[in-house]
């Protein structure tokens, strides 16, 4: 989703908000937030279970032989495939955003980020002035979590608000631009509670996107 040259014009809208603040803005990008091995047992059972009820619904439904009809092992072997089959789909990223619920996936990319935000240090800025906007690719969800400092500050609405607004961008196939924007708006926000102190503004945080593979 972003080039080398995106990840370069993401980097300079982190400095140029961080010159306006005493803040420290922190883009991280990871494939997904969870496994979600549930959703391949899930698949795989769906398409088990839809299998056996075509072979118990046949002679009703269709007309055909009764499932006493056929030998066990065609039966067994039919059922098993498509637990294989509904394994995999289960195993795709469609397929997981299909099988698992949006309650579920809102959890675990709330969580990776809590968990991204001490793993990256945002925890120990001096004033308690850190921002995490965490993209979840396979989720295509985004969060944003900001230090008590912050939030004694700033309401949650404002963050949806921005996280509305990457959202909106990643959909209309600008995901650079958008993070740009959200970036410059953590940016305003941040300045106007904590500008800057002459000759004191330390970078206390890498300026680069982090990814994960």
């Amino acid at each position: 989703m972003f080039s080398e040259q995106d990840l370069t014009r993401i980097r300079a809208a982190v400095r140029a908000a961080e010159r306006r603040t005493r803040g420290e803005i922190v883009p991280m990008i990871v494939p997904r937030s969870a496994v979600y091995r549930e959703a391949a047992h899930r698949g795989g059972l769906l398409a088990a279970l839809l299998t056996l009820t075509i072979f118990l619904t046949a002679e009703v439904g269709w007309g055909a032989r009764a499932v006493s009809e056929f030998h066990p092992w065609v039966v067994m072997v039919a059922v098993v495939a498509a637990y294989v089959i509904g394994h995999y789909v289960g195993n795709r990223p469609w397929g997981i955003r299909f099988l698992v619920t949006d309650h579920r996936m809102a959890d675990k990319v709330r969580r990776r980020a809590e968990l991204a935000f001490y793993e990256q240090g945002l925890h120990r800025t001096r004033e308690a002035t850190g921002v995490l906007i965490l993209l979840s690719l396979l989720e295509r969800r985004v969060q944003i979590l900001a230090d008590r400092a912050i939030n004694e500050r700033v309401s949650p609405e404002t963050w949806d608000r921005i996280v509305r607004t990457i959202v909106a961008g990643i959909r209309g196939n600008r995901p650079t631009d958008a993070l740009c924007d959200a970036i410059a708006s953590c940016g305003d926000l941040l300045a106007r509670h904590f500008p800057p102190t002459p000759g004191d503004n330390p970078n206390e945080l890498p300026d680069d996107v982090i990814r994960e593979r």
